[in-house]
């Protein structure tokens, strides 16, 4: 697209001074367009830089890739036409599904029409408040045990906060996904995940330029190992349960994916699948934000201690980690802000089945419709102060200020996120009880470099010094 720019690397940040909001690095925005070579390495290597000052200012932009039409669409009211009002006009986008689609196969997050549809309705029942108020339990008992650990090993040592995270988020999910009942010894499933992970949301150049799939991407073409291996794995535990549901029924884990596997319609392949895409979709998008999230509270000195002071007055009276999401609130905002800095999923893109129109913009039939909440999350029209760690916007009393559709984390419409409920909980629980004993405070000579992958996260990592609070 023509309005698209380069970026440098990530504007330089120091911790805010006290009673002021800490402004988020990222990429920096240029106004001149790139050529096409330019955009080419530029996307390939960090997709979330072609972005121009244009694109945080205006409400819609039109422009043209390959000679198809692409409209960015950040005002709230044209995203609701599009992907609620209208939504069956608009399919996944053939770039997205190019990429990740050879990933994740038929999982909820790739699959469409008919197939979407009944795959949707066999996993809802799964998400229900009464399954994920059961989870929250094992999420409370792995990382109670999980911030003993660091603990005991990492004291007054500085640990990578976005690995620390994976490992956490992956551990909560061995238990409520598999009750750590797995065909592998953990520790190798840890790094198979890994590894899988790893060759996931690349973006190769030969996707870009719409080459037919034949031609082999070289990005991904290093994952296909442990791709192969990660799903006979995930075959193998599948199968090992299936054994032991047929065997005692009773003594069964209630867990995911015996939940999986008693949903009706799903066929063996279709839940290795929503397995392996809740593992890419859920497990690090959650991740992310908890490392998000200490490394912004580390820069916002006010800010953390707001959250500690709300962890260790109220905390201690809560009966059940299914009330925390809604009780410890300023916990709650600061991780909400922080998945609005750097969300989960920072594009939603569709392909225009049929021509219509948003505002004063025509969407030709074909064109590519570009949802970016990358873009709507740092929108000058949209929020005050928006390159600043402001979580109070998140407080129970600023919500309604907020647009359903300028807050879009977890997606919007038939297609949001199935297990928003699920990573709220998840991430508040976690962050309480890492936050109630322990400090993070960032230990990097320069800001954290921002890359888009599959999900928005720090290149490098997220170094952090570990004390004890008390």
């Amino acid at each position: 697209m023509s309005n698209r720019v380069t970026a440098p690397a990530a504007t330089a940040a120091a911790e805010a001074p006290a009673g002021r909001p800490f402004r988020a690095p990222a990429p920096v925005p240029h106004s001149q367009p790139l050529g096409f070579a330019s955009f080419i390495r530029t996307a390939s290597r960090n997709p979330i830089e072609i972005w121009g000052t244009r694109a945080f200012k205006e409400p819609y932009i039109r422009g043209a890739w390959l000679g198809v039409p692409n409209i960015v669409v950040n005002d709230p009211a044209g995203i609701r036409h599009c992907l609620v009002e209208n939504a069956k006009n608009y399919v996944m986008q053939p770039l997205r599904q190019r990429i990740l689609r050879p990933l994740l196969r038929d999982g909820l997050l790739t699959a469409e029409g008919e197939l979407w549809r009944r795959t949707r309705k066999a996993i809802a029942p799964i998400f229900t408040p009464r399954h994920i108020s059961g989870f929250t339990e094992q999420m409370e008992a792995r990382s109670v045990l999980f911030a003993e650990n660091l603990a005991a090993r990492s004291e007054g040592r500085t640990v990578d906060a976005s690995h620390e995270m994976t490992l956490l988020t992956f551990d909560i999910l061995q238990e409520t996904l598999f009750s750590g009942d797995i065909a592998s010894e953990p520790e190798g499933f840890a790094r198979s995940t890994r590894d899988f992970l790893g060759s996931m949301g690349r973006v190769d150049p030969l996707d870009l330029l719409n080459a037919p799939a034949f031609l082999p991407r070289l990005r991904r073409l290093r994952g296909r190992k442990s791709m192969n291996f990660f799903r006979s794995l995930i075959a193998e535990t599948i199968a090992k349960r299936r054994e032991k549901i047929a065997r005692d029924p009773d003594g069964t884990p209630h867990d995911l994916l015996t939940l999986l596997i008693k949903a009706e319609g799903l066929s063996n392949e279709e839940i290795e699948d929503n397995i392996i895409t809740f593992i890419g979709a859920g497990h690090e998008t959650t991740a992310r934000s908890l490392a998000w999230t200490l490394y912004l509270l580390s820069q916002a000195p006010d800010e953390r201690a707001l959250v500690e002071k709300e962890i260790d007055e109220v905390l201690p009276t809560l009966t059940h980690p299914s009330q925390w999401a809604d009780r410890l609130v300023h916990t709650k905002a600061a991780f909400e802000e922080a998945m609005r800095l750097y969300p989960p999923a920072p594009s939603l893109n569709r392909t225009a089945l049929r021509a219509d129109r948003v505002g004063d913009v025509d969407i030709p039939a074909g064109s590519t419709l570009l949802v970016m909440p990358w873009l709507v999350h740092r929108h000058e029209m949209l929020w005050d102060r928006p390159d600043h760690f402001i979580p109070a916007r998140f407080l129970p009393e600023n919500r309604d200020k907020i647009d359903r559709y300028q807050y879009l984390p977890f997606g919007v419409g038939p297609r949001v996120c199935i297990g928003a409920s699920f990573a709220i909980q998840e991430g508040v629980i976690a962050l309480a009880l890492l936050l109630r004993h322990l400090r993070f405070d960032y230990d990097g000579r320069k800001p954290p470099e921002v890359v888009q992958r599959i999900t928005v996260q720090p290149d490098g990592g997220l170094p952090m010094r570990l004390s004890r609070r008390r």
